[in-house]
């Protein structure tokens, strides 16, 4: 009676259903994470740089992002790149809130984090960072930003997404200077 009703194994415990199901969902985020379509959308200066990083420079098509969307239900990762008035932060929550789900935010330049140097005692009209009314994944500091920290901050969010690096950290020490 008492050996026989008690399982032994993993296998005996999880239907091997719920393990095929769990490989298809890592395959469908790996999917999803080398295909990421960012909406066409900047708010000030960081703006630009967000858009050379798609020339030939930079190429972020290379990690699967050339794409950028002109509408929010055709995209699946909304840069905010700039700063954010307070006039325009419902047109920013009306965009997010079109975006098919899943989607993710990037918060790009020092007045998307935090404001920027707009803020000050006494403001009335920047809203200090993006993340007081979206979810935002990942941040990239920087005023503005290089193409290259955008590059770093889209495979941050790869690595979010599907929970291992692609691409490896390049080490200061270990860049060649010239």
């Amino acid at each position: 009676m008492g050996t026989e009703s008690i399982p032994t194994t993993v296998e005996s415990v999880i239907p091997p259903a719920l393990v095929q199901f769990h490989q298809l969902d890592k395959l469908r985020m790996l999917a999803r994470a080398n295909s990421l379509w960012p909406m066409t959308f900047g708010l000030a200066c960081c703006a630009i740089e967000m858009l050379s990083s798609g020339c030939a420079r930079f190429d972020l098509s290379r990690f699967g992002a050339e794409v950028f969307r002109p509408s929010p239900r055709q995209s699946d990762v909304m840069i905010v790149a700039g700063t954010i008035n307070k006039k325009m932060m419902p047109a920013v929550k009306i965009l997010y809130d079109q975006m098919p789900e899943p989607k993710w935010v990037i918060a790009m330049g020092n007045c998307a984090i935090s404001g920027g140097p707009f803020v000050y005692p006494g403001q009335y009209n920047v809203v200090e960072g993006a993340d007081t009314f979206l979810p935002v994944d990942v941040y990239i500091p920087g005023c503005p930003p290089r193409p290259e920290a955008l590059i770093e901050g889209l495979l941050e969010l790869e690595e979010k997404i599907t929970g291992n690096r692609r691409w490896p950290r390049v080490k200061p020490e270990t860049m060649v200077k010239g």
